[in-house]
């Protein structure tokens, strides 16, 4: 993408030799995320041009370094996007997915949207055969809600809201259900978005525009209320909802990417003794787990796939999302 809304496309020289701890992938499947959309609106405040895309995405391994074993050729295989520094505090603890320098593929770095990328070992993930290409795409969105439910500090049996009720909150609220939550209640102004959500099981729903969550709180929980909310949109208005409505002491995981400045009620959060936990990405080990929950089929990607484009049809994907709106959920470039 050269500026917003400008792909080229180029024939580009091989990868050369790899280092001794490099893998090729041949890439397979590319999944187009929100801020992939950002990006070609020219939204994105952290996205230089010009810019390789993509960053989730699947492959097949085709060549190896002297020194990986992690995969061998013809493996299928996926890799986290983070570029990390490996010597800042949160690095240093442990915590590289908030990186003081951090830079993702895709954004600050060049992206998978190329037919053979070159990822060091530390960074991939192999998944298994039985597990489809499209599912293998999937990993790097599955792994956001590995990662933001395990910020809440426990769900079992709790009563759970999740706003906002696209791939993200979807794939969160399916994660919630993996985790033993009593009850979920998924929010939307998408009447197509919510009825994506049953076909993945997640059995309460309420159209935000025609329902306050006060009432859809009542009527699918009762007295009990809720306990944890998952914020997924990005806005002042669904963050003071779950404020306002959840249960004293509970815990609101922020998911959503605000683009305008939120005004929080603190009067609220400290009378109540709420706990707001912030989110970001995720870590090795929540793409470990999402490839482990969706062979197990506990989290329900089929309904998830709206369309699938040629690789050469890029920006008609891009097109397709803009004119769509709501009634889409997840495109995927095929290569």
């Amino acid at each position: 993408m050269t500026t917003p809304g400008v792909i080229e496309f180029n024939d580009v020289s091989a990868p050369g030799k790899l280092k001794s701890n490099e893998i090729l992938l041949k890439i397979q499947r590319i999944g187009v995320c929100g801020t992939d959309i950002h990006v070609y609106q020219g939204k994105h405040p952290f996205t230089p041009y010009p810019v390789v895309q993509g960053h989730e995405y699947s492959a097949v391994v085709e060549a190896v370094g002297e020194n990986v074993t992690a995969v061998k050729p013809g493996m299928k295989a996926t890799a986290r996007p983070q570029l990390v520094c490996g010597e800042c505090r949160p690095c240093r603890r442990g915590d590289y997915h908030i990186c003081d320098k951090l830079k993702v593929q895709g954004f600050q770095a060049p992206g998978c949207a190329q037919d053979l990328f070159v990822v060091p070992e530390d960074r991939i993930v192999a998944f298994p055969d039985s597990m489809t290409y499209e599912q293998g795409a999937l990993i790097e969105p599955v792994a956001v809600g590995a990662h933001s439910t395990s910020r809440a500090s426990n769900l079992k049996d709790k009563n759970v809201v999740v706003c906002g009720a696209g791939p993200i909150g979807n794939l969160v609220a399916q994660f919630i259900r993996a985790r033993g939550a009593k009850k979920i209640l998924i929010t939307d102004l998408s009447d197509f978005r919510l009825n994506i959500a049953q076909k993945c099981g997640i059995e309460y729903t309420s159209n935000a525009g025609n329902e306050s969550l006060d009432v859809a709180s009542k009527r699918v929980f009762g007295d009990e209320g809720f306990d944890v909310a998952f914020e997924a949109v990005g806005t002042e208005a669904t963050m003071d909802a779950a404020i306002q409505n959840i249960q004293k002491g509970g815990e609101i995981v922020v998911l959503g990417v605000f683009s305008e400045r939120s005004r929080i009620d603190m009067s609220v959060v400290g009378d109540r003794e709420l706990i707001i936990i912030g989110t970001l990405m995720y870590k090795h080990k929540d793409y470990e787990e999402a490839v482990e929950m969706i062979v197990k089929g506990k989290i329900i990607t089929g309904p998830l796939v709206t369309k699938h484009f040629p690789f050469e049809q890029y920006l008609d994907a891009y097109k397709f999302i803009e004119e769509q709106g709501d009634k889409t959920m997840k495109v995927m470039i095929d290569l």
